[in-house]
């Protein structure tokens, strides 16, 4: 099967105690509609039940979802987890309140985008899709 062929799979994850989930569900439907397998972990997930979710379900793309300002702990937590997993091929997405200034941050650990609140779910799927396919057709 080629990389066009197959379905990109993507775990949405509410890391933390947040209990806000909507642009979370909005964004997981958007990406089923553009195509994609989509597992929603749901809420309250420790960085470590992602890792393993994302090992278990060989995911393509984790996207969590942060609206609790804890993205800096988070967030890296999440890349050094799929990195022992052996899974450094997964891309790392997070949606959210997250100030400009953390955005830098956040890329330097290794997260592919960084989207805030009016983001067009479009521009998501066109990203994932360029980074996920755009590298395994080199």
């Amino acid at each position: 099967m080629s990389a066009s062929e197959r379905k990109i799979r993507v775990l949405i994850a509410k890391p933390g105690l947040d209990g806000h989930d909507r642009g979370a569900k909005v964004v997981a439907r958007a990406l089923r509609d553009a195509g994609m397998e989509v597992i929603y972990t749901g809420l309250r997930q420790t960085p470590e039940m992602i890792a393993e979710a994302a090992l278990q379900e060989d995911v393509d793309v984790v996207g969590l979802s942060i609206l609790s300002g804890a993205h800096m702990a988070l967030a890296p937590r999440v890349l050094e987890l799929l990195k022992a997993n052996g899974q450094e091929h997964v891309k790392v997405f997070i949606g959210g309140i997250i100030p400009d200034e953390d955005v830098p941050g956040l890329k330097a650990v290794g997260v592919s985008g960084v989207y805030g609140p009016g983001t067009l779910t479009d521009q998501i799927v066109a990203d994932i899709r360029q980074i996920v396919l755009g590298e395994e057709a080199a």
